[in-house]
């Protein structure tokens, strides 16, 4: 290894490094996956539902796969330099922001926090966030990509604290006998009682109520619905009741 690849690795192994390079790692992260989830997102969105000439459609979408790694790097960005600047005013020695790890190794933790951390911080950073980066915006194409993942974090949000709501307290016994909440977000030991009925019939009334006021809004207040998803309501429940031949029957839509 040459004397500049030592020099660097040796500068991002050091610990006293790591809550500043956290940070950039952060914002390089956010970069990567914003890219790789929007591109292929608009790429299919932009290929069925948009009209115009090929430079229109591939600059719609390189725009909006821009301005959604922007949003999730910004975000990232400003979240962890301000828990680090929470967690530095807290203690004149403070911990990382997140669980240090071995070069090349994962953390088995799935929690974040450090200890003595106060819970509130990641609210305040989190809350501060998502101000700046997403609550700000005025342009009509940034806006609604904004609008998508706040949109789709709200949705997680309701299921993390559906499934927390029913849980039982931290340090209360549990049952033997776990009940899914959610498909697919694992399963609670309820509290007995009012808190088993819930996590049972809680999906259930979730599903149906969702999908029923979404037919009905759509049915009656379309232009309340987010376009992305108006578009594709459309596509399914109007288009499918015109056609007048074979061809825009079965081969095409329109």
């Amino acid at each position: 290894m040459d004397p500049i690849k030592q020099a660097i690795t040796a500068f991002i192994v050091d610990p006293k490094n790591h809550d500043f390079l956290a940070i950039l790692k952060g914002l390089r992260n956010g970069l990567v996956y914003g890219a790789k989830i929007r591109f292929p997102h608009a790429l299919v969105m932009t290929v069925l539902f948009r009209d115009g000439t090929f430079r229109e459609k591939l600059t719609s979408i390189l725009s909006a796969t821009r301005q959604h790694a922007f949003n999730l790097a910004s975000f990232v960005t400003i979240y962890k330099s301000t828990m680090y600047l929470l967690t530095r005013l807290h203690k004149q020695d403070f911990p990382p922001l997140l669980p240090t790890a071995s070069p090349g190794t994962v953390s088995s933790k799935l929690s974040t926090s450090t200890p003595n951390e106060p819970a509130y911080y990641s609210l305040l950073a989190g809350l501060l966030g998502g101000y700046l980066v997403f609550g700000r915006s005025t342009d009509s194409a940034a806006h609604a990509v904004n609008q998508q993942i706040v949109l789709y974090v709200f949705a997680r949000v309701a299921m993390a604290l559906a499934k927390l709501a029913v849980a039982p307290p931290k340090g209360a016994g549990t049952t033997s006998a776990a009940v899914e909440v959610l498909p697919g977000v694992g399963s609670v030991s309820p509290n007995g009682g009012m808190g088993a009925h819930i996590s049972k019939v809680g999906w259930p009334v979730f599903a149906s109520m969702s999908w029923g006021l979404v037919m009905y809004l759509f049915r009656w207040h379309p232009e309340t619905i987010q376009p992305s998803l108006r578009s594709s309501m459309t596509y399914l429940y109007v288009d499918s009741d015109t056609w007048n031949s074979f061809k825009n029957f079965l081969v095409y839509n329109r």
